[in-house]
C-alpha cells in the first residue's frame, strides 16, 4: 500500500480550513445575536411604558376553607 504525501496533505488542509471557517462562522453568528437581541429584556420600562406584571398578594394560609378555595380559583395556586 502506497501512502501519498500529497493526498494526506490535501486532507489535512481540508480539515484545517474547515475548522477555521467553522470558527469564523460561529463567531459571526454570536456577534449577530449580540447585535440583534435586546440588551436587557426584563429591565423596568422607560418613558410612558407600563410593566404589566404585578405581584400576587400573600395567600391566606390560615383562613377558612372558603377563602382558600376562592384564592385557588382566582390565582391558581
Amino acid at each position: 500500500m502506497v501512502i501519498s504525501f500529497k493526498s494526506w496533505f490535501s486532507r489535512m488542509l481540508f480539515v484545517v480550513l474547515f475548522a477555521v471557517l467553522l470558527v469564523i462562522v460561529s463567531g459571526g453568528y454570536r456577534w449577530l445575536l449580540d447585535v440583534v437581541s435586546p440588551l436587557h429584556p426584563y429591565q423596568k420600562p422607560r418613558g410612558d411604558a407600563l410593566k404589566v406584571l404585578q405581584q400576587v398578594p400573600s395567600s391566606p394560609e390560615h383562613g377558612n376553607s372558603a377563602n382558600r378555595l376562592r384564592w385557588f380559583y382566582w390565582y391558581g395556586e
